[in-house]
């Protein structure tokens, strides 16, 4: 099983070089969010890689373990609770879930191909309309479409997203993956609005507050991804710089868990850190550069957390 962000790198460079070196997974392995998995790899078959963890490239071959961290250490590669969660699902029975999830992931292929291609046609009708009132208008008709094109293309994509929802609220789950539910959860992952063209400016806040974000006054971001944004709580004054993400949800071998998160005012989230589900972090808190912020974590107030996993920095 692979969630998102995996990257698996097989070519090398040095000064002079290049070179292109096969690598290969283990079977029965799971790999998490955002792993860079080099040729070098010393796992194999059956470990558990969690988020972001550095994957080991020296010492004895890992096998039957979960790695956790940068540097990794060892962790159990399951645990009971995870386990629990599907196993009535055994043999025949989740042979006859995975054909109904690969029915249902064709459903969201073409509502996710027609949604977009009604993005795309609005947009293509807005120039056709410019055109055709530019003998008459000139160059102020194609700055009129342009102008208009931004939010119209914006409301459209609210509106999609909050139609995946069916125009409800999301509220923490813990299910198996191969629960009618988490493919309705994956469905919203594709249809969920695009604001990036906002980042950086004041108008970002007013956006996701449209989306369903509980977020307050003056909020800087810079291209913060959040996975389920009515589960985020983000308060007055807070920094969210480019490459950050709040992840309001995990998988974890084969379950499906989600939680809220709350960023207390003025936070600071620093490039490329990522917050899991379930966090609490107090007022005036930062999270250092690239940092990994676990589940259930709650950072005390003007506190400096950084690593991977975070802990608490001079």
């Amino acid at each position: 099983m692979v969630a998102d962000g995996l990257s698996v790198n097989n070519a090398e460079y040095s000064s002079t070089s290049f070179r292109v070196i096969r690598t290969s997974i283990g079977a029965r392995n799971f790999l998490g969010n955002e792993i860079a998995y080099p040729a070098q790899s010393r796992t194999g078959d059956n470990c558990l890689l969690a988020t972001k963890v550095m994957v080991p490239v020296d010492g004895l071959v890992r096998e039957g373990v979960g790695l956790l961290g940068s540097p990794p250490f060892e962790i159990p590669r399951s645990v009971e609770r995870d386990a629990s969660v599907d196993q009535q699902l055994n043999g025949e029975a989740k042979r006859l879930r995975l054909a109904a999830k690969n029915r249902y992931n064709l459903r969201t292929v073409g509502v996710t191909l027609l949604a977009r291609w009604m993005g795309t046609f609005l947009l293509a009708l807005i120039a056709v309309l410019a055109g055709t009132l530019y003998g008459r208008f000139g160059d102020a008709a194609v700055v009129v479409a342009f102008v208009v094109a931004v939010p119209c293309g914006l409301a459209y994509g609210v509106f999609v997203e909050r139609a995946a929802l069916a125009f409800q609220s999301l509220s923490p789950r813990i299910c198996s993956i191969y629960d009618p539910y988490f493919w309705w959860h994956e469905r919203y992952w594709k249809t969920v609005a695009q604001a990036g063209v906002f980042n950086g400016t004041p108008f970002k806040t007013c956006v996701l507050r449209v989306l369903g974000v509980r977020i307050g006054r003056r909020v800087f971001d810079d291209g913060t991804l959040l996975t389920e944004r009515r589960l985020v709580r983000i308060g007055d004054g807070c920094t969210l710089n480019a490459g950050s993400s709040v992840w309001c949800h995990s998988q974890e071998d084969g379950a499906f868990k989600s939680d809220r998160t709350v960023l207390g005012a003025g936070v600071t989230l620093g490039v490329g850190a990522l917050i899991h589900y379930g966090v609490r972090i107090g007022d005036g808190a930062v999270i250092a550069t690239d940092s990994f912020l676990m589940k259930g974590e709650e950072v005390p107030p003007h506190a400096h957390w950084g690593g991977n996993p975070a802990g608490e920095m001079p």
